[in-house]
Formats: C-alpha cells, sequence, structure tokens
C-alpha cells in the first residue's frame, strides 16, 4: 500500500465538500501538522463558493438586522485578506445613491459611519458624499440628480480564492479529492469508518474527526450517518445573478436600495460587462444545480430601468448564474433577513468520535470560521500547533508590500513580447505563480495551442497539474471567467484536450 493511500486509511480530520470553508478548514488543519483528506463531490467551488456577488466585505446592510459581531469580524478580516491575496482581492468603491432610497439619508450616513470605524480600518478610505449631478460617480444614472455616499470595500475572484486555499492545504500535507463522494460513514471505537466513491469506485477511509462543510448539503451529509445529531436546521436560499453589457463608465460598483428595502450590487465585471444581483429566495427543493427564476430576472432588470439610463433587456443578457446559500436557520420569515452568521456544530458526546457541522458563513468570514473550528477540535488534538492563518499570504500573494502594480511591471518587464493584457490577466488570477505557469516562454508561440479568448496550452495543462481542473467549464468558468470572452467551438475543443491530458486516475 502506498504512503498516500495509508494516509487516507487513517486522518486526523475528513473533511467534506469543497467550497469555502471546507478548503480554508483544510489549510488551517494541515498547516497546525494534521493529516487531512478533502472530498468533494463535484469541482471545487462548483456550487455556492463561486456564485457569490464576489465581494469581500462587511454586509453594510447586516447592520440593519443588528449583526454588529458578524460585521466587525467581517471587516477586520477584509483587510486581512486584501493583505493575504492582493492578486484576486482588491479594493472596489461603492456609490450609494440617494435620491431613490427608501431609507433617510441620516440613517444610511450613520450606518457607513459604523461601518467605517467598527473593524479598525486602515487601508481602505472612508466615506465621502458627492452630487450626482456634478461628480463623475454619477454618470450612466438616471435620474442623475440629487446625492450620494462613496465607500470602500474590496472584490474577490471567489472561486479563486477556494482553489488557492486547496493548493495551499496540499503543499502542507493534505489530500485533496474532487470528484468524490461520502457516500456513507459510522462511528467506529473513538474514530470514524467513511465509505467514499470516485471514478475509480467505493473504498472505505478511517479518521479521527468528520468535519461536515458541505454547504447546502450539510443535512444531506448527517442523513448518511445513522447517529448524528439532527437538532440544528439549515435555510438554504437561492442567490441569483446576470451578467449584461457595461451599462456606465468608471471602475466602481453600485449600491442599489429598491422600495422594497432589498439591496442590489452593480460592478463591474470582466472589462465589458457589468453584474448585477443578488435575489434572495427560499429554496424548498433538494440541493443541486440552481437557475435563474423569470421572476428573479425581471426583479434584476427592474432594478438595471429604474435607476441606469441605458435601456436593457432579457435579450442583452450575457450570462447568469445562481447558487443556493445554506443559512443557519434562525425561523426568520423574510429570506434577506436570515442571518449570514455560521454556527459550528460539535457532536462529540462522551465516547463518541467527533463530528463538526458547519452551518452558514460567508467568504469574508471563512478564514475566522477555519480558525474558530479548529479551536472547537483542539481537544482532540492537544499535539496540534496553534492558529497561523492570520497572516499568512495564500500561492500567488507574495508580493512585496502586497503591491499587485510593482509585481505586474516586473512581469512585463522581464517578458516584453507576451501581450500586456494576457500578462495583466494571468498576474491577476495566479500572482507570482504566473511565472510557474509561464516558466521559459518569452512569446505567444512557446505557449502551445490556442484556444481562443487569450487561452494557451501551457495555462491549461497548469490547471490540470496544479488546480484540479478536469472540464472546460472549470478552466473557463470557475478558475476563470474566459467562458465569456471565447468564440463558439472553445469548449468543445477544449474538452477534447483534457480527454487527453487529464490523469486516468484523476
Amino acid at each position: 500500500m502506498s504512503e498516500e493511500r495509508e494516509m487516507e486509511r487513517m486522518v486526523d480530520l475528513l473533511i467534506v465538500g469543497g467550497g469555502i470553508n471546507g478548503a480554508g478548514i483544510a489549510r488551517d488543519a494541515a498547516g497546525r501538522g494534521l493529516s487531512v483528506l478533502l472530498v468533494e463531490q463535484d469541482d471545487l467551488a462548483s456550487h455556492t463558493s463561486s456564485a457569490s456577488t464576489k465581494l469581500i466585505h462587511g454586509g453594510l446592510r447586516y447592520l440593519e438586522y443588528g449583526e454588529f459581531r458578524l460585521v466587525r469580524e467581517a471587516l477586520i478580516e477584509r483587510e486581512r485578506l486584501l493583505n493575504m491575496a492582493p492578486h484576486i482581492i482588491w479594493p472596489l468603491e461603492f456609490v450609494l445613491p440617494q435620491n431613490q432610497s427608501p431609507r433617510p439619508a441620516w440613517m444610511v450616513r450613520l450606518g457607513l459611519f459604523m461601518y467605517d470605524h467598527l473593524g479598525g480600518r486602515e487601508k481602505l478610505p472612508g466615506t465621502r458624499t458627492v452630487n450626482l449631478a456634478t461628480s463623475a460617480a454619477g454618470a450612466g444614472l438616471s435620474p442623475r440628480e440629487g446625492k450620494a455616499f462613496i465607500y470602500s470595500d474590496c472584490w474577490v475572484e471567489d472561486s479563486r480564492l477556494v482553489v488557492l486555499n486547496a493548493m495551499d492545504a496540499a503543499a502542507r500535507g493534505a489530500v485533496i479529492e474532487t470528484r468524490t463522494r461520502l457516500i456513507d460513514a459510522r462511528r467506529e471505537g473513538d474514530g470514524w469508518v467513511a465509505t467514499i466513491a470516485d471514478a475509480r469506485g467505493t473504498r472505505e477511509v478511517r479518521a479521527r474527526v468528520i468535519v461536515n462543510a458541505a454547504g447546502p448539503w450539510v443535512a444531506d451529509v448527517l442523513g448518511r450517518v445513522p447517529d448524528a445529531r439532527t437538532d440544528r436546521g439549515v435555510k438554504l436560499v437561492k442567490g441569483s445573478h446576470i451578467v449584461v453589457p457595461r451599462l456606465y463608465p468608471g471602475a466602481h460598483a453600485f449600491m442599489l436600495q429598491n422600495p422594497d428595502r432589498r439591496i442590489v450590487f452593480a460592478i463591474p465585471y470582466e472589462n465589458d460587462f457589468t453584474l448585477v444581483g443578488t435575489t434572495d429566495e427560499v429554496w424548498n427543493e433538494k440541493p443541486g444545480k440552481a437557475q435563474i427564476s423569470t421572476g428573479e430576472t425581471d426583479y434584476l432588470l427592474e432594478t438595471i430601468g429604474r435607476y441606469f439610463a441605458q435601456p436593457v433587456d432579457k435579450a442583452d443578457i450575457r450570462w447568469s448564474y445562481a447558487g443556493i446559500r445554506p443559512l443557519y436557520d434562525d425561523k426568520s420569515t423574510n429570506a434577506s433577513a436570515v442571518t449570514r452568521d455560521y454556527v459550528l456544530d460539535l457532536d462529540a458526546g462522551e465516547g463518541r468520535a467527533p463530528m463538526l457541522s458547519i452551518f452558514g458563513g460567508k467568504i469574508t468570514t471563512y478564514r475566522k470560521l477555519a480558525e474558530h473550528a479548529m479551536k472547537e477540535l483542539a481537544r482532540f488534538f492537544p499535539d496540534a500547533s496553534g492558529a497561523w492563518t492570520a497572516g499568512a499570504v495564500l500561492p500567488g500573494g507574495d508580493m512585496a508590500d502586497a503591491d499587485f502594480d510593482l509585481y505586474l511591471s516586473r512581469l512585463m518587464t522581464s517578458r516584453p513580447a507576451l501581450p500586456p493584457k494576457l500578462l495583466r490577466r494571468l498576474a491577476r488570477a495566479y500572482g507570482t505563480r504566473t511565472d510557474d505557469l509561464l516558466g521559459a516562454a518569452q512569446n505567444v508561440r512557446d505557449l502551445g495551442t490556442a484556444f481562443g479568448g487569450d487561452l494557451y496550452q501551457a495555462e491549461v495543462d497548469y490547471l490540470v497539474a496544479r488546480e484540479w481542473a478536469r472540464t472546460s467549464e472549470d478552466v473557463l468558468f470557475r478558475r476563470s471567467k474566459l467562458g465569456l470572452h471565447v468564440p463558439a467551438g472553445t469548449a468543445e475543443a477544449l474538452d477534447a484536450y483534457l480527454a487527453r491530458v487529464v490523469p486516468v486516475a484523476a
């Protein structure tokens, strides 16, 4: 039996779920010296964690629901994550128009004052007020009148954040297995025996602790454990987004307040587009692949029509996506008001092998959630080292002074014959790992087959070898958003190539 197989037979942690929480816990645990096996039934970040609004933010609107602890924690994490991954996370200004606000200006300004001061802000600028009629921030709006507040949060490449955490976990010894399902698990002595299945068949693995980080499937995993506790509940809420041609000039985003008091963001996306979302709909079906509904589409288009001068209809929608958020069930009857805080439920009575289930959470607080999870499990691993992730950069983020522009300038200088647009895109996705991806390449001919949209064989090979990419969807819509840019036929050509190069055992 190989050393890897032996490790799989008895690991400290078996983590079920390859979204942001599972990947974050795997990274934290591996860095403490624990052995980790993470299984994900699909691709990394293939569901909720790639269907977000792509923001690292404190959650300004959560103040309205009294979520002060969550907002403070998220604001502290916001700048911490900015330093950890400056290639995939960067500052973004938000314009909050008041000319159609259902909330009085004084209330919004008070909330922004708290937002500026709750989390010990250091890098990001504070709130300011502008006149929409005269400020560039008003361009594209209709009507362009009244005042707006401008505050700052951060953008994140959400699915890449998951992958980077998984990469760092693997570099520290964790085993990451995608396309691998948990079939069932049973307590045996002071540990677990779990049956997992992949393309090679089924096998049993042993673990001291199971971490149920299955997101929307958290209750489903509990159902596969005969004596699991089920006194915690999850409320599934669908959030959907649309991508339309660019609605306005400028690099800022808009936070739009609708008459029903719900919030919709409009955000610059992939240079040529605007991302608009999200919605909040209770999901009463089984977890699975979600799609935007007609009602959600109409709601987002009505929001665009309410605020922007450029007319948009369904024919203009270039792409849409939807995700199911596994929120902790706080019994709220309003989907928008359900808490975004997380709950860690440890089932570890006397003589019972421990199982930690994760309910809720949001991308911004994933690192803190992982740290809290390891604190809950600390008594089972007395020899493990302590918390370490707060100042540890993610793969590709090791740039001098977290200065992305400086790194990009040096990259362009070192490879002058490669197109600047291509180098910028690669640097934004891979950071300092771009040099590993490019190898000795000095021009596009060195990058191999061109698949279109600035996607070359060298990048695909890197994604297969380093980032668990296995299909065209993995490459075009999770590791990148090139699916919005490539010509017709690219996905088919890419899948044909991947069929030849993906390892048989993958």
